[in-house]
């Protein structure tokens, strides 16, 4: 397990992936245009979470090719409350042009009452966002830069087990925020903030199962992130977790979200834990807030719960256990049809 891919392309002729495993940075290189499954199966976005102990912004641009979704998240941890605004352009078909690569360009997605647009000229990052009437005729808006502070980065190249089915994916963690966002007319500092960004390519199945926790913080003066999840594709060859401290990459292998349920039913507001088989994993997670989104139209569903809340524990970094109380993060469970 673990295998480190090497640089190159990421298909071959037919369409399927040379070369399954994880990196450090984007070293394989994606083209839509060598894609052989169904068109209307590619899925590509570029999704960005910046915040402090206070308060976040999430903003997504995506092509999903019968669809293309911009959407805008706030959320405020002191009062426990979040509001988000998606706005769906229908039959995409990848006109939206996400770029290539994540090293640099530039994309945008706009309409009569919002306006998302992500700057990349290989040096920094630059996100700004108008999105009107987010919760009741409430507007956000946001200008803000993004500097990569860590060396590495999470990179998976992930088959399916069906041809020429894969999803190719970049979490850039612990970016160092300058700016601010605007919401109901009130002014928020993403100076002290940091962010991540999911970069993600792929020809995804139907049906599909995710977990997914992130987090880019500071614990005692030091930098720290993460990067965990897993329940889609074949891993055989590597996991996508990986733990970033001190600028540092170190890689983990499994862990496991334990969701506590009530009622047979999964119950997200209560206490979690994540483990590992091998030990180097061990947190508790007090959740604040479920960001949550149902959608059910016709063959369409999607039914998201993405959880912000408080981490304490510890993670190895190689062989030295790095220990942390309180750090906030997310972690969520998403499952589609689409």
């Amino acid at each position: 397990m673990n295998h480190e891919v090497k640089e190159g392309r990421l298909l071959d002729e037919n369409g399927e992936v040379i070369e399954a495993g994880f990196a450090y940075s984007l070293v394989k290189e994606y083209n839509r245009d060598h894609i052989k499954a169904k068109k209307s199966r590619i899925k590509e976005w570029d999704y960005y979470y910046i915040g402090n102990d206070e308060y976040g912004i999430a903003l997504t641009i995506d092509d999903n090719s019968y669809m293309g979704l911009a959407s805008v998240s706030f959320l405020n941890f002191k009062e426990k409350w979040e509001c988000t605004r998606s706005v769906i352009k229908w039959f995409t078909n990848g006109s939206v042009k996400l770029p290539s690569s994540s090293k640099i360009g530039d994309v945008s997605l706009k309409g009569k009452d919002f306006s998302l647009e992500f700057f990349n000229d290989g040096k920094k990052r630059r996100l700004v966002c108008e999105m009107k009437n987010v919760k009741k005729g409430k507007d956000f808006s946001c200008d803000v830069t993004l500097l990569e502070t860590n060396e590495s980065s999470m990179v998976i190249v992930t088959p399916f087990d069906k041809p020429k089915y894969f999803y190719y994916n970049q979490k850039i963690n612990c970016l160092k925020a300058q700016g601010h966002a605007k919401f109901d007319n009130k002014t928020y500092s993403l100076d002290n903030c940091y962010g991540v960004l999911d970069w993600g390519r792929g020809v995804w199945t139907y049906k599909n199962t995710w977990y997914w926790s992130s987090l880019s913080s500071v614990s005692d003066g030091v930098r720290i992130g993460w990067n965990l999840g897993y329940g889609f594709g074949n891993t055989k060859a590597a996991s996508e977790n990986m733990f970033f401290y001190n600028d540092k990459a170190y890689k983990l292998d499994d862990v496991s979200f334990n969701i506590p349920t009530k009622d047979g039913k999964d119950d997200f507001m209560s206490p979690w834990t994540f483990t590992s088989k091998d030990g180097k994993i061990n947190m508790t997670f007090r959740p604040i807030i479920d960001r949550y989104s149902g959608t059910d139209v016709i063959i369409i569903k999607s039914i998201q719960h993405q959880v912000f809340g408080l981490f304490s524990g510890y993670i190895y970094a190689g062989e030295e256990k790095i220990e942390f109380e309180n750090l906030l993060g997310f972690a969520e469970k998403v499952k589609n049809h689409w």
